[in-house]
């Protein structure tokens, strides 16, 4: 009933997470692991080729360094796609607002996540983490983008949309792009009958940030796409603190205030959206960079 697809590096979270789903599915189900740990390919690439080896109609892309805590989510994932076929891709944490500014799935500045994951910071000592939001009580939550820690599609889906291995060939931001591709035809959700454990969080590098440039010119006139409805208050609020967010990882990264300034004036459309914000933030960047001594 379902394939799971794996982009490995280490053999020893591979046979854990394969104990975990052997345990814990309930299903009919196969593994497809292709060992990357040279990193010899980017995980689009990775990805497209293994979900064409898929037998099943269910397929599964998830990050090696998981446990899923929930006993028979594989009946859970099947009923989920039976029961909503307007359904095109799921996850277990998401936003229902991707920001036209550079941002992470959810963006920043409004609750607007949907999620159930535990979340483990494995490099710092911040304790673990239930994100367990669900305020309207529903089984599918429908946002814009979910993340990459768990990612599920049927092959029929998957037939017409791959993930793009073109733009983007290291290992960052597929499945935003994945979300937005799959958002266009279906709907993507935020499921909560699946719990997973995630064992390490995130990181940003120049690479990462390369990638989200990319990203954000490919997707600027489709940009932003908001499934909740929020006021235009409220969406020039995420606009304003994410691109804010963006900058300051700009300067920590050590790319110059040109790159701010062409991702501002990338896209006229920030400037239609609201006309003052982005003048305030013309200004924020030349302000932030001279506070920062990044001039």
């Amino acid at each position: 009933m379902i394939s799971i697809i794996i982009s490995s590096v280490d053999n020893v979270q591979l046979n854990q997470v394969t104990k975990n789903i052997e345990d814990t599915i309930g299903v009919p189900y196969e593994i497809i692991a292709t060992d990357n740990s040279l990193g010899e390919k980017g995980i689009c690439e990775v990805y497209n080729t293994a979900a064409l080896k898929a037998k099943y109609d269910i397929l599964c892309f998830i990050h090696e360094d998981i446990i899923i805590r929930s006993v028979g989510w594989g009946n859970k994932l099947v009923q989920s796609f039976a029961k909503n076929p307007e359904v095109g891709l799921i996850g277990v944490i998401g936003g229902s607002y991707k920001p036209l500014s550079p941002s992470i799935w959810s963006g920043s500045g409004i609750a607007n996540e949907y999620s159930n994951l535990i979340q483990v910071h494995k490099y710092s000592n911040k304790p673990s983490v239930h994100f367990n939001r669900n305020p309207r009580n529903e089984e599918l939550s429908y946002v814009a983008c979910v993340d990459g820690v768990w990612l599920s599609t049927t092959k029929e889906v998957f037939a017409k949309y791959k993930f793009d291995e073109h733009l983007l060939k290291g290992f960052h931001l597929y499945d935003i792009d994945y979300s937005l591709t799959v958002g266009q035809h279906y709907k993507v959700a935020v499921t909560y009958d699946i719990l997973v454990e995630h064992l390490s969080e995130g990181n940003y590098s120049r690479g990462w940030m390369l990638d989200h440039i990319k990203l954000h010119k490919k997707w600027g006139s489709y940009l932003p796409v908001d499934t909740e409805g929020f006021s235009k208050k409220d969406r020039a609020h995420s606009e304003k603190s994410s691109f804010m967010e963006f900058v300051e990882q700009l300067i920590e990264l050590g790319f110059p205030i040109s790159t701010a300034y062409k991702m501002l004036w990338a896209n006229p459309r920030l400037l239609r959206l609201h006309f003052k914000l982005f003048w305030k933030l013309h200004r924020y960047i030349y302000r932030l960079y001279k506070q920062r001594n990044a001039l």
